[in-house]
């Protein structure tokens, strides 16, 4: 059985200590690469060797109302996804 998923401080802390940076700074390079997978989201940004943010454009369509059974029409819209790189999906077997 896996373990707990790493939560953000631990994660800061494992790169601060592989990389021998601050963790200021790997804190600094984080939200960095963060506000420019925000920017650039829209025309896919690319993460080397774990994925890419991808821009969907869904279709609209018919859903039903869980609730009440209800039919309902879902208009179209644009959503964002991550495809996961093949070297990823490898790594884990």
């Amino acid at each position: 059985m896996a373990g707990k998923p790493l939560t953000k401080a631990q994660v800061i802390a494992t790169l601060a200590e592989k990389t021998e940076l601050s963790k200021k700074q790997i804190i600094d390079v984080m939200n960095a690469q963060m506000n420019l997978a925000y920017v650039e989201a829209k025309n896919g940004y690319t993460l080397p060797g774990i994925g890419k943010l991808v821009v969907v454009n869904r279709k609209a369509r018919m859903g039903r109302n869980p609730a009440t059974g209800e039919t309902i029409s879902i208009p179209a819209k644009r959503v964002l996804k991550f495809r996961v790189a093949k070297a990823a999906k490898d790594a884990i077997g």
